[in-house]
């Protein structure tokens, strides 16, 4: 099971519009919805993260017959 590099596109993609939606917000005056959008942005990538540090222990506990 190989990594895809779909995934570090998708973290890149998340990036980039979080960025963009950050300067945006920043720039009409409302920095605490830009502060919580690119704290939603984190919380997405750090899910999608987990999910694979999760799938990578499955596959080392089943490799070892754990």
């Amino acid at each position: 099971m190989p990594m895809d590099i779909d995934l570090i596109f998708k973290i890149a993609a998340i990036g980039i519009i979080i960025s963009i939606l950050n300067q945006v917000l920043s720039r009409s005056g409302r920095e605490e919805q830009a502060t919580m959008t690119t704290l939603a942005g984190l919380v997405v990538v750090l899910m999608m993260v987990a999910q694979k540090i999760a799938e990578l222990f499955d596959l080392v506990k089943s490799l070892f017959h754990l």
